[in-house]
């Protein structure tokens, strides 16, 4: 018995042991997910707990001093002369007589004279406002209604007459005193005017024409921090007793805004407005003084006057539901656990989508996504929950749905940015490598390279004719076809070097020839080989490493694969500054969304070092209705069903645009043609019925949302340009946009950022230094591919243009030239940024932020002109030339 005992360590037992393990992973693997997916949902709740901790405040007292009132509901605006009813009056006169027996009007014109015949069912007194401004027509009609009320009202105790008119400057000094006097002359009741503290120090003489100092001390407007504004109040109000010291005192307005911009330190919010007020009135009780809330209820209207911070200042809302809890502790957001469980749920389904076809991703990759996830869905939570505390008109209302749509944009091209950062950096393997096979391989079949070119420098061209006769190969031909070069110096001299390397390379001329690249590559199909079974393309200025056929052309002996294809790469990175930026920016395309584009079999099939079978070529043909017919095609192989094979070793290598503008052309063009392929194949890629697989729409969709991101944000660029223009004109009725119109694209912005440093060092093998000027090459794209993705959404087709190479660097004001839209775009956004600094300096939060905000929009720009001026740069003599071989 023992001896048939196997030990623990034989070559069995471990096999019995690994096979257990790897029966027990998928339940660890669950474990784990759950476990991390558990742990960030907890992080994230305990971030919403923790911004709505509790504070402790003193209750609301049974009785306050008095709330400045005015009774305007929805859609009520004394500016348009439409005023409440005296039922809508009566309704809130009862609910603040159960907690005041004063109130403070502003004026007496239309429904609002009727207050003090309805204060007296509530045993309510009135402080009687007059309105005061430039038009003098309208102050004698208010005069002399209200001396008339006052006199035969018993609830009036008081007039006022005038609020801030100084402050405002529509009214001088010495009229306003004319008149205190005149309506002191014809009522029994104490007169005053209402004005802001200071304005009292500045004018001392209004004390001798008053029964009493009527000031407004309102902290947020002086840029105070909340838990400072009580002794800020009670210091004004010393001063003001000094300053008048036989005059009695009314703080006739004191008071904190729930919502609306930062000023300074001072933070217009629901939590700062119940903790303020309910510690300022307990305060103010105990120490006797005569003050008015302002207000008892949500105004909207005044947001034309004071921005739209004035619409939050009512103690209770445009509903008459109080906005904050009058007793026990302070919470800044009530509902935020509805909002934790919404932004957990949000968070849950972005992440079942993302990790559908998640295997292959290690843990660390899913814990990233599921941080990402948790991230977004909780500040799209929170940017919906705090638009809804907006008042809503018609304009708010088509902006909301526009920053909702744009948010939610945001939140998925986030989704798929870090999507494709996990894919690229925690893979566990790549699920389809496909290297390169170096060893004998019985499939040799013969290939048919179809060379296009139009209009190219000579010697260009045979450079690359040298390189192909030097394939390592046994059986290939070269069919080159130049459409539609009209000079005959420029094309007889490659059909001559066609003749001399032999009957191997056959060479066409055709002028006129439709349908761009595609209709010249079309046109030659016909003329291949009948025993070629591979047609292989590249274009005219790449020099292809001898090994490229041997290495690639074995991957067609699996019958599923249609495509094969290297990535582009080029020979003239050195070459100048502006190349080494562009050869950067290239790369990651080509070692990141490739790569992982490839797992999935959704490849974006391009023009060059692409590799098809002959049959399927055939079929498919080249569509010349597109000036991207290679992606196309690429597409259209996958409808078929079929396979593409996509190995990241560099097999050839061209030649990148000499100047800015062409550099500018080509991404055009590429950012245009994609447009066209999401329209021309919107059933495949967005219908029901598609035949394409599931990762195949998704990577064909999300490689092309960031280009259709750049295109929106053109729209978002004009509008802060337009409101940035407001507040520089009107400063005192334009804010700040909240800051939840700019985080969204700043976050955005900020990843991308991040997420190109990161995997390009990682991915690619370049420095930090390298990546930095593959960010800066990207970013002066993208008001390019903002213009290609509009011309695309609105046109069908535009004209073919070939990226020229091999030209000269040209002089300062060219490359200018080549920049003057984004140029433009910059001024405009520092102009604005400037502006508004100028204008309204830089007192608070949000101003600070929104200037940000402009500058880092204006950064695209800055390295548009950036890469301008490189690209005029001259060349350094040695580099003048290109290789004339594959480094």
């Amino acid at each position: 018995m023992r001896a048939n005992r196997r030990s623990p360590d034989s070559p069995c037992s471990l096999l019995l042991l690994s096979a257990e393990f790897e029966n027990t992973m998928p339940s660890r693997k669950f474990g784990l997910n759950l476990v991390v997916v558990l742990a960030i949902a907890a992080l994230f709740s305990g971030i919403w707990a923790l911004y709505n901790r509790p504070v402790t405040a003193p209750d609301w007292p049974e009785q306050i001093s008095g709330f400045s009132f005015s009774p305007f509901r929805q859609g009520q605006d004394p500016q348009n002369n439409t005023y409440p009813n005296d039922e809508e009056i009566r309704s809130d006169l009862e609910l603040l007589s159960k907690h005041t027996d004063n109130i403070r009007t502003y004026s007496v014109d239309g429904t609002l004279a009727d207050i003090p015949r309805l204060a007296e069912e509530f045993g309510l007194r009135v402080t009687l406002g007059i309105w005061i401004s430039n038009d003098e027509v309208r102050n004698a009609r208010e005069i002399a209604r209200a001396i008339e009320l006052a006199n035969t009202s018993r609830s009036v105790v008081r007039v006022v007459v005038g609020n801030e008119a100084l402050f405002r400057e529509e009214i001088t000094a010495d009229k306003l005193i004319e008149y205190l006097d005149y309506v002191r002359s014809k009522v029994k009741v104490p007169v005053t005017t209402s004005e802001q503290w200071h304005i009292w120090e500045k004018y001392p003489e209004l004390g001798q024409h008053s029964d009493l100092i009527a000031a407004h001390v309102l902290p947020y407007w002086e840029f105070i921090p909340m838990k400072d504004s009580t002794e800020f109040v009670l210091e004004r109000a010393r001063d003001l007793k000094n300053l008048f010291p036989k005059k009695p005192l009314l703080l006739s307005e004191v008071g904190w805004p729930s919502n609306g911009r930062m000023r300074g330190g001072a933070d217009a919010s629901q939590a700062d407005q119940a903790i303020y007020l309910r510690t300022l009135v307990n305060t103010l009780n105990a120490k006797g003084y005569s003050y008015f809330v302002i207000e008892a209820f949500d105004q909207p209207w005044k947001i034309s006057d004071e921005g739209s911070v004035g619409a939050y200042w009512g103690v209770y809302n445009l509903d008459r539901n109080p906005k904050f809890n009058l007793t026990g502790p302070v919470v800044a957001i009530p509902q935020w656990r509805l909002l934790a469980i919404g932004s957990v749920v949000m968070a849950l389904l972005s992440l079942a989508l993302l990790l559908i076809d998640g295997s292959a991703l290690r843990q660390n990759g899913r814990t990233f996504l599921t941080f990402v996830a948790f991230a977004g869905g909780s500040a799209l939570v929170w940017i919906g929950y705090d638009y809804s505390q907006q008042y809503s008109t018609w304009f708010s209302l088509t902006v909301g749905l526009l920053l909702g749509v744009g948010a939610l944009g945001v939140f998925i091209v986030l989704l798929t940015e870090a999507h494709e950062l996990a894919e690229a950096v925690w893979t566990r393997v790549r699920r389809r490598p496909f290297r390169p096979i170096v060893g004998e391989s019985d499939y040799r079949p013969k290939v048919s390279i179809h060379v296009p070119c139009y209009n190219e420098p000579p010697e260009m061209v045979k450079q690359t004719l040298d390189a192909l006769a030097r394939l390592d190969y046994p059986d290939f031909e070269v069919l080159l076809i130049d459409n539609n070069t009209k000079d005959p110096a420029v094309w007889e001299p490659v059909q001559a070097y066609c003749e001399q390397l032999g009957p191997r390379f056959r060479f066409f001329h055709v002028a006129p020839l439709a349908g761009f690249k595609g209709g010249a590559l079309n046109y030659i199909l016909p003329h291949t080989a009948p025993d070629a079974e591979v047609v292989a393309v590249i274009d005219s200025d790449y020099c292809v490493d001898p090994n490229w056929l041997k290495h690639m052309v074995p991957h067609f002996a699996d019958p599923s694969i249609a495509v094969v294809q290297s990535p582009q790469d080029y020979r003239d990175g050195t070459e100048s500054t502006f190349k080494k930026l562009c050869y950067a920016e290239y790369k990651g395309f080509f070692h990141i969304g490739m790569v992982t584009r490839n797992d999935r079999n959704a490849i974006i099939q391009h023009g060059t070092m692409t590799m098809i079978r002959r049959k399927v070529m055939d079929e498919l043909q080249w569509a010349d209705w597109t000036i991207c017919e290679d992606a196309e095609l690429g597409l259209r192989v996958f409808e078929k069903g079929y396979q593409a094979a996509y190995a990241y070793d560099s097999y050839g290598k061209g030649l990148m645009p000499d100047t800015f503008i062409d550099y500018k052309k080509q991404r055009f063009r590429w950012s245009y043609g994609a447009i066209q392929i999401m329209k021309g194949h919107a059933k495949s890629l967005f219908g029901r019925d598609s035949t394409l697989k599931r990762g195949q729409r998704y990577h064909f969709i999300a490689g092309w949302l960031p280009w259709i991101a750049d295109g929106l944000n053109i729209f978002f660029t004009a509008g802060a340009l337009l409101w940035s223009a407001a507040m520089i004109i009107v400063p005192q009725r334009v804010d700040p946009p909240l800051l939840i119109f700019a985080i969204p694209p700043l976050a955005l912005f900020v990843f991308k950022i991040g997420k190109i440093l990161f995997l390009y060092q990682r991915n690619v093998g370049v420095n930090l230094k390298d990546a930095f000027c593959a960010a800066v090459a990207g970013l002066a794209l993208s008001h390019t591919i903002a213009k290609a993705v509009l011309y695309g959404a609105f046109t069908t087709s535009i004209p073919f243009f070939r990226t020229p190479k091999m030209r000269s660097s040209h002089g300062f004001m060219v490359a200018l030239a080549e920049a003057r839209e984004e140029v433009f775009l910059m001024l405009l956004l520092w102009g604005a940024a400037a502006g508004i600094a100028l204008v309204q300096g830089l007192p608070s939060a949000d101003v600070k932020f929104w200037i940000t905000t402009l500058l880092v929009q204006s950064l695209p720009y800055l390295a548009a002109l950036i890469m301008a001026m490189l690209s005029s740069l001259p060349k350094p003599k040695e580099d003048e030339a290109p290789e004339t071989a594959p480094a």
